[in-house]
């Protein structure tokens, strides 16, 4: 018989010290959002199933946790990505007419862990825009998901570009099975030339050539020069080479500290996505802290299949990059039934500090604030004095 403490593989508690950190991130990512005009919202951890993977694709299925409602007889789903929820809330709940600009934070829930060593309990943030197709709106969600990581003290940043629409056109007019296709999308990922190649075979001369160039068109400012040059001539492809040029214009721009690179085989969230697509990478991590771009599809199953453009990224995964304070600086003061003791305390409180009343017996236990200040009493009222 298992421990009844212990808890399931890539589940686990988050101390005090983390937790702090990571509420004080959360704080700093949706005042950034709000500096920005986003609306906060809250949308519910678990739904019907239908709404809640309508549009998603596949991927997104296999990682949601499912249950029977036992008051409808519904199947439902825990929640793993918030976005199809904030979408369905801008089609249904608000319905406006324009631009809608969202932003939410909560947990979402894994089948599988996305890493060897990642939790399957993210902690998601996320904002989104809706009601705008230009390139505008790709750019602020770029320069909201940069200047949050500097907020949070996250430098050395290097954003990562691609368009899902380039791959798109270079299917365009093949005759695959899905299965194929989504054996194709996985060896672009994974850049295995000699897989696409057979898988391939059959397919149009300039697709395949296409297809096999992408494998090799990732790197710096070279690489849309090189694409322009070698991918076949089709207005998709042309459109979505011209458009991350223009990102990358203004990106540069704004942020000069900022590296910009392409990766034009990355199809992460292929079935997701429908344009532009990001990832922004701290100095020496693998694994992308943000990953965002255009969906204009989302909404479709919801009746509004309007232009929308978002990122979100797992707070947990922040902590570590972030430059946080440590302990907390605190005031030590007595347990006492003093009312001018009492008064003191609280009038402390109100001016936010700090103050940590020492129960009887646990004198030296204080472990998450550093007391660098104590409660005394002094000629008949209690002062802060230092420790």
């Amino acid at each position: 018989m298992s421990s009844a403490w212990l808890l399931p593989e890539h589940i686990a508690d988050v101390l005090p010290s983390e937790a702090r950190r990571i509420e004080e991130l959360r704080r700093a990512l949706l005042d950034v959002a709000r500096g920005y005009g986003y609306e906060l919202v809250m949308p519910p951890l678990l739904e019907y199933l239908e709404s809640l993977l309508s549009g998603t694709g596949r991927e997104l299925d296999l990682r949601t946790f499912k249950l029977v409602d036992q008051l409808s007889g519904r199947t439902m789903g825990v929640r793993a990505d918030a976005t199809p929820q904030v979408a369905r809330i801008d089609a249904h709940l608000l319905n406006r007419h324009g631009v809608t600009r969202l932003c939410y934070c909560g947990p979402v829930l894994h089948t599988q862990p996305s890493g060897l060593h990642a939790t399957r309990e993210p902690l998601q943030f996320g904002a989104e825009i809706y009601g705008h197709g230009g390139l505008e709106a790709d750019l602020e969600a770029q320069e909201l998901a940069l200047e949050g990581l500097h907020r949070l003290g996250i430098d050395s940043l290097f954003l990562d570009l691609a368009d899902v629409r380039i791959v798109r056109a270079l299917l365009q007019g093949v005759n695959a099975a899905p299965d194929v296709l989504d054996q194709v999308y996985a060896c672009l990922a994974a850049k295995d030339t000699a897989c696409l190649r057979e898988l391939t075979a059959a397919f149009p001369s300039d697709s395949r050539e296409g297809l096999l160039a992408l494998t090799r068109l990732y790197g710096g400012d070279e690489v849309l020069a090189e694409a322009a040059r070698i991918l076949p001539t089709r207005p998709g492809i042309e459109s979505a080479l011209a458009d991350l040029r223009w990102l990358v214009e203004r990106v540069a721009h704004t942020h000069p500290q900022v590296r910009i690179g392409f990766d034009l085989a990355d199809l992460s969230g292929y079935a997701y996505y429908s344009g532009t697509r990001f990832a922004i990478y701290a100095a020496g991590s693998a694994d992308a802290l943000v990953r965002g771009g255009r969906y204009d599809e989302v909404g479709a199953v919801f009746g509004r299949n309007r232009p929308a453009v978002g990122f979100s990224t797992d707070l947990k995964e922040l902590v570590g990059p972030a430059r946080v304070a440590g302990t907390r600086a605190a005031i030590r003061a007595p347990w006492g039934e003093d009312r001018r003791l009492r008064d003191a305390i609280r009038q402390l409180r109100e001016q936010g500090e700090i103050v940590v009343c020492v129960l009887p017996g646990h004198e030296h236990q204080v472990q998450e604030f550093e007391c660098d200040r104590e409660l005394v009493s002094a000629a008949g009222s209690w002062v802060v004095q230092a420790l």
